[in-house]
């Protein structure tokens, strides 16, 4: 039997240049981080959408790193479709992310690593 890995899944989406996230046919609610079963309601009936990537901040702090490094911001990003994900807003200083900003979701790329998610202010 195959091994089932949405994660790797969403990961080729985002090579792809797309950030998509599963939503529950039966129940339409959305989900994030990718997985087999729908979280609450136990259905397996997940479908792959391009997620809007709009968002707001949820909640969001400092990291102070030590010199030379830079500060950098941890921020919990509550996505228009409803999920939240951990990400970070970029572009602006870490400390002027603030809850209730509105942010939009860009792909990153980094030499070898995986894409991940960050957000700018929108």
């Amino acid at each position: 039997m195959a091994e089932i890995r949405p994660d790797l899944e969403y990961l080729s989406f985002l090579n792809e240049g797309k950030f998509c996230i599963q939503r529950s046919s039966g129940s339409g609610k959305y989900v994030f981080y990718p997985r087999t079963i729908a979280p609450g309601s136990g259905l397996d009936d997940l479908e792959w959408v391009e997620a809007d990537g709009r968002g707001t901040v949820y909640s969001t702090t400092t990291v102070r790193a030590r010199p030379p490094k830079s500060d950098y911001n941890v921020s919990l990003i509550q996505l228009q479709e409803g999920p939240r994900m951990m990400s970070r807003v970029e572009g602006v200083a870490p400390d002027a992310v603030c809850i209730g900003m509105p942010v939009k979701a860009r792909i990153l790329i980094e030499g070898d690593e995986p894409p991940y998610i960050v957000f700018d202010p929108a």
